[in-house]
């Protein structure tokens, strides 16, 4: 699916990868592809979306785990996180040179990776705001409301934390957004997902010039802008009010000739 985090997994050992995979698959991620040697593993990573990386540091061919995501590095960054077996010293040294976001001992609980998928995604977003990479960001102030509700930049795609997992929306596919008590709901063309973050608060973390507030609990995408009267806006096939106090705002979005 669209929305998913996209996994890549780089495993040698065949029925690990396919349990791995598996595994993932029912966690609510999509398989971005699986390799279990350099040159594939650069292949898949080169000609596909990969959000985050899973690599084992003993793979087929010359080049190791740690070697491969020198290069993969070298390429454009991405989380990744180091899933082995190897724990002697020399090994973690290597590892730590290319900062990983976990390094997981195998045998382990899935359990474990979904928390360092999750850790991984959300350290590799605030590490970028830190360097002022404008290329995956964490949007907003640490804590906001509840506490919990994160949205991470990416690459014209925003994450967004719906029940223990990131789902990825792109962002020219958000409709409107939608206040509600205590929630805001974000619409695409088929979908519909809450954070527990007040309207202005999602707004200011989104920073999408096209998204504007027309009205106390609404702000639309004027790129799905359809028609408008004085009362009300159609955004696609949805109905949404022009309040009052937003009017002047609204209509200075447009170029009157």
């Amino acid at each position: 699916m669209k929305d998913n985090i996209n996994v890549m997994i780089v495993e040698d050992e065949a029925i690990l990868a396919m349990d791995l995979e598996e595994k993932l698959l029912l966690e609510g991620f999509t398989i971005a592809g699986v390799a279990d040697n350099a040159d594939e593993a650069l292949s898949i990573f080169k000609n596909n979306a990969v959000d985050l990386l899973l690599m084992d540091v003993s793979i087929k061919g010359d080049c190791d785990g740690i070697e491969t995501i020198k290069r993969i590095l070298s390429m454009r960054e991405v989380p990744f996180i180091y899933l082995t077996a190897f724990t002697d010293a020399a090994t973690i040294e290597r590892a730590k040179e290319t900062f990983p976001s976990a390094y997981l001992v195998k045998p382990f609980q899935i359990a474990n990776l979904r928390i360092a998928i999750e850790m991984a995604l959300n350290n590799f977003a605030v590490r970028k705001e830190v360097d002022s990479t404008p290329v995956f960001t964490l949007q907003g102030k640490e804590k906001e409301q509840s506490g919990k509700e994160s949205i991470l930049h990416f690459n014209g795609h925003v994450f967004i934390k719906q029940n223990y997992r990131f789902l990825k929306i792109k962002l020219e596919d958000i409709y409107y957004l939608e206040a509600e008590n205590n929630y805001t709901n974000i619409y695409t063309v088929d979908k519909q997902y809450s954070l527990r973050l007040s309207l202005n608060a999602i707004l200011e973390k989104l920073e999408m010039p096209g998204l504007i507030r027309v009205h106390r609990s609404y702000a639309v995408n004027l790129d799905h802008l359809t028609t408008f009267n004085d009362v009300f806006l159609n955004i696609g096939k949805n109905e949404v009010p022009l309040g009052r106090n937003y009017k002047d705002e609204f209509f200075k979005c447009f170029d009157f000739r």
